[in-house]
């Protein structure tokens, strides 16, 4: 198995996360506030984001010393304050090693260490079926279609 770990953002990935995030297929699969093509303003842009609150809701997963993909606990307001959307992404030359499979509870349990929420979910398109099996993999179940 390809060895991770989760760890906060810093601008020193700013060139790892443009080469990675630079992809049309990994774009497609998210939604528009991942955006393409992923310019260098724009990983800056997500970085400063991705670092303004501590603890940090999202995380880099980083992979042979570089940050290869991001995993991040979103928690909801109002009537659904006790939720919390989980969104993932992760380079393409790493996908089918398992990564995300792995990283999944890592986030959610460090997302329920540090927020006030019940419920986590995750909301994969209907035609990601490779994620929809990640997350059934990792513990989630299939409330509706």
């Amino acid at each position: 198995m390809t060895p991770f770990h989760l760890r906060p953002w810093s601008l020193g990935d700013l060139d790892s996360l443009v080469k990675f995030g630079d992809n049309f297929n990994i774009a497609k699969n998210l939604t528009d506030q991942f955006p393409h093509p992923y310019t260098s303003e724009k990983g800056k842009t997500f970085i400063e984001y991705a670092t303004r609150n501590d603890p940090p809701n999202i995380l880099a997963i980083e992979v042979n010393g570089q940050a290869a993909g991001g995993i991040g606990i979103h928690p909801q307001s109002d009537i659904h304050r006790k939720n919390a959307e989980l969104g993932y992404w992760l380079a393409e030359p790493y996908w089918g090693q398992g990564i995300v499979t792995r990283a999944i509870p890592q986030m959610v349990d460090y997302g329920f260490q540090h927020w006030d929420i019940n419920r986590i979910f995750a909301r994969p398109f209907g035609t990601n079926i490779a994620s929809q099996r990640v997350l059934e993999k990792a513990g989630f179940v299939l409330e509706a279609r």
